[in-house]
């Protein structure tokens, strides 16, 4: 197969980024849809945001298969399938629950090794990813590494990406 259209999309918390993915996911005409969730429901605000999730997919014109994979990006390769169409949301919460149980280095290489098999059998990978760079460094060492391993991975996603979208109050900026 050809190699597949890899999208990137990024914004802050509440700026549209999961509806214009799964808009776009859904205009490319692919033989199957597939969410990736890396979300984790361990408390009232995050059930309810995962619900609201679920529940718009339930209300668009195309089905969904959903793959629940918090870490381990890998672990979803033996479920897709030659031509899939993949939304991936989102990568700043898959690296907040693999950070600290892993050897990143070990993290950062499974990730883009994924990332380059799904680009040889599907036909498109949309990723979603928070913007937490805007602020400035923070002053607590945890918060500094995570910000150190989300910024390097989003400029090798971009730099792969055929296509590099930010988001802002429901708007889309193309960035690349």
């Amino acid at each position: 197969m050809v190699r597949g259209k890899l999208v990137f999309i990024t914004g802050g918390v509440r700026s549209g980024k999961s509806s214009f993915a799964e808009h776009y996911l859904m205009k490319e005409q692919v033989k199957r849809n597939v969410y990736v969730a890396s979300g984790v429901a361990v408390d009232g605000e995050m059930k309810e945001r995962i619900k609201r999730h679920q529940n718009d997919r339930e209300n668009y014109p195309v089905e969904w298969a959903t793959i629940e994979q918090p870490r381990y990006i890998e672990q979803i390769l033996p479920y897709i399938q030659e031509g899939d169409g993949i939304l991936w949301d989102c990568v700043t919460t898959w690296l907040a629950n693999e950070l600290y149980n892993n050897d990143m280095e070990k993290v950062e290489k499974a990730l883009f090794e994924t990332i380059e098999y799904l680009m040889h059998k599907a036909k498109v990978i949309v990723i979603v990813s928070n913007e937490v760079l805007d602020e400035p460094l923070s002053k607590y060492e945890s918060v500094v590494l995570y910000q150190k391993w989300i910024g390097r991975i989003h400029q090798q996603l971009v730099a792969k990406a055929d296509h590099a979208f930010e988001m802002e109050y429901g708007l889309s900026h193309q960035w690349k």
